[in-house]
């Protein structure tokens, strides 16, 4: 007895309930192909919307993964104030001149209470010295009431303050060093630490280095090449350990922390945008700040950062430093990118461009693992054979027998078992299968003799005697079955109206069942598939699964369709030959002098050419059967003119029923028997 073993473990999240293989991806990208006519298509609906798995379960997709980078963005956008940051420095320069006016008072408290002065002074050079720091400190108390309200102003102010408090003068050397490395990071973020208590040495070095960026961008938008390799020798250590490798990716970095403050600037309020701008101007001196809005007008000239730049609605209350603001910008630009990234992929369908690690990143280890999942998904269908390609990705022969199989399937589904067959005749004859009943030997028959039945007949014919005395009269041989081949033209109409009204796809699908049926069960029938609209045209078996329907020409020129499947079908020698017309509207082109003449309301001479093309199949032994997707009185007496002409069959349908009628037909006409 065979036993089958189970083994349970706890779950930790990581296991598949609903594992996907090949076969299930390709049958569930087929019925796109089919309607769209593209792999890539196909390929693109899956990856964006995910797949079905059982029950309401599907993978994720990049539909998904955009609505979390976008929650992402939103929830940072309604949680904090980007105005905030005038506050922020609003808030260090109420706590630095606090610190200062209150040294004020608390010295000159002390004058008036006569502090005590080095008692190595005398009296007069006491009274002098306290007359000095009283004057100090009025004037430094005059100046302080006179700073203003705005930001810049007092930062300006301050500038030139002789500070009391050496806490105070340290604090507003930090604001200062902030500001100023604000403007350096518009350069390199690594640029913003080496502000702090910059020598003057030191700036000048950095001056010496704008001035050189600048120099170098002129020259490559004058057409010169830039001397990069100089310029990162001399400067290369403002740029830290990660340092760009070419002009380009300098002019990249450039461009990335240039729209970072450009997005800040823009998402503040109108005053506060203002406020901001003041404060870093009166920061730095104006030669600095000369150069920088050089700077920043150059590369705006060379790579307009529109596409960056963009205006971030903050709608919370959180407050923010104007460290963290430009970190946010730095964070909400990357999602922007992703975005567009995916976007992009869920236009094309193609992958290769979103980072998976800045996927991880941003948005998490769940979503890099959905993303790795795509392209898992896609590597199975390229490993099962369905697939193959890199740059252009293009259905394998496999991969259509696939889709043939699947539209076989759904054409069945509702189909009796009955009406199913093979090939069978009552005419017997050589080279087929054995039958199982025999006949008496005839000259010219194969010599596949039933012995029993030969050695019966003797004993029959002369008693029970040995030995047996056998003549050509006992001799009985096993009957074989003759085998049959059909030839088939499936003409496929192709013109605008089995587009507009949804009617191609169906078409389609029964052809490729058609197909798949005679490859799988009838290997020896020959098929052809014929396309017309305004001309006709051989469709490869290859080419069908992406076929489709004209969308530029008017015209359904059957007389075309029905020279081209003639001469197709002429080359079939001894077969069973037929044509299976597929169409929603009656013929309006014909083809005159080689060129396709076009009339709607269809002309009489159009019919007329199309009506000899079906008197010349009837002639030529080639049955048409028709299946009509509509039922309008042009069609319907056009169809009866040509049943009449041909002898064949005429069937109404719609879209949905049309794989039944058509596969029924072609069984039947398989089914049918000769008798010998």
């Amino acid at each position: 007895m065979l036993y089958r073993t189970y083994r349970y473990a706890k779950w930790d999240g990581t296991q598949s309930i609903f594992e996907l293989d090949a076969s299930d991806l390709m049958d569930h990208i087929s019925d796109e192909l089919l309607k769209r006519g593209d792999i890539m298509s196909a390929l693109r609906d899956m990856f964006r919307n995910g797949m079905p798995l059982d029950g309401e379960e599907r993978t994720t997709g990049l539909k998904d993964l955009i609505e979390r980078v976008r929650d992402q963005r939103r929830e940072e956008l309604q949680r904090h104030n980007l105005d905030s940051i005038v506050d922020d420095f609003k808030n260090k320069l109420d706590e630095i001149l606090a610190i200062e006016r209150a040294t004020i008072e608390q010295q000159s408290e002390e004058l008036l209470g006569e502090a005590k002065l080095p008692d190595e002074l005398g009296e007069a050079e006491t009274k002098s010295l306290q007359d000095m720091m009283r004057d100090r400190l009025d004037r430094n108390k005059k100046k302080l009431d006179e700073l203003g309200d705005s930001v810049s102003g007092q930062i300006q102010n301050l500038m030139e303050y002789d500070f009391v408090n050496p806490e105070a003068q340290q604090k507003f050397q930090e604001l200062l060093d902030m500001l100023t490395g604000q403007m350096a990071n518009n350069i390199s973020a690594q640029m913003r630490d080496q502000m702090s208590n910059m020598s003057a040495e030191q700036s000048e070095r950095m001056k010496d280095m704008i001035s050189s960026l600048i120099g170098m961008i002129r020259d490559k938008s004058t057409g010169f090449d830039p001397d990069f390799n100089s310029f990162m020798e001399n400067f290369g250590d403002m740029f830290g350990p990660d340092q760009p490798n070419s002009f380009e990716e300098l002019m990249d970095l450039l461009h990335e922390q240039l729209a970072q403050m450009q997005s800040m600037m823009n998402s503040m309020s109108p005053d506060a945008r203002s406020q901001l701008e003041s404060a870093l101007n009166a920061a730095l001196d104006p030669e600095m700040q000369s150069m920088m809005n050089e700077l920043a007008r150059l590369m705006e000239q060379f790579m307009p950062m529109d596409d960056l730049r963009r205006q971030y609605p903050f709608l919370g209350e959180d407050s923010l430093s104007m460290d963290a603001a430009l970190d946010l910008m730095s964070h909400l630009q990357e999602l922007d990118k992703l975005e567009q990234s995916l976007q992009d992929a869920s236009k094309s369908g193609y992958l290769d461009n979103i980072d998976s690690s800045k996927l991880a990143e941003l948005l998490g280890e769940s979503a890099k693992d959905s993303f790795d999942e795509m392209n898992r998904m896609l590597n199975m269908l390229k490993e099962a054979g369905y697939l193959t390609g890199d740059d252009k990705i293009e259905l394998t022969a496999k991969g259509m027998r696939k889709i043939g199989q699947k539209a076989l399937k759904e054409v069945f589904v509702n189909l009796k078992k009955d009406r199913l067959g093979g090939h069978e005749t009552n005419l017997r004859g050589a080279g087929g299968d054995l039958v199982g009943d025999t006949k008496q030997y005839e000259f010219g028959d194969p010599f596949q003799i039933d012995m029993q039945s030969s050695i019966k007949n003797a004993i029959l014919r002369t008693g029970p005697s040995v030995p047996v005395s056998l003549k050509p009269d006992d001799f009985e041989v096993y009957r074989e079955e003759h085998t049959s081949r059909a030839s088939t033209v499936v003409l496929l109409d192709q013109s605008r109206s089995m587009g507009l009204y949804n009617n191609f796809q169906a078409a389609k699908k029964v052809t490729l069942a058609l197909l798949a049926l005679i490859r799988m069960q009838y290997p020896r029938d020959s098929m052809h598939i014929v396309g017309f609209s305004l001309y006709a045209h051989e469709i490869a078996e290859e080419e069908l699964p992406t076929a489709s329907w004209n969308a530029w020409d008017s015209g359904t020129n059957l007389h075309h369709g029905l020279i081209l499947a003639r001469k197709l079908l002429s080359k079939e020698k001894g077969s069973t030959r037929q044509i299976l017309l597929i169409t929603d509207g009656e013929p309006t082109a014909h083809i005159e002098n080689g060129q396709a003449y076009f009339n709607y309301p269809p002309s009489y001479r159009t019919e007329l050419e199309t009506l000899r093309q079906v008197r010349q199949c009837t002639q030529e032994g080639i049955i048409i059967n028709t299946f009509m997707l509509e039922n309008n009185y042009q069609l319907v007496d056009f169809v009866d003119n040509m049943t009449r002409i041909n002898r064949g069959r005429a069937f109404y349908s719609s879209s949905s029923d049309l794989g039944q009628y058509v596969l029924v037909d072609y069984l039947s006409n398989r089914r049918k028997r000769l008798i010998a």
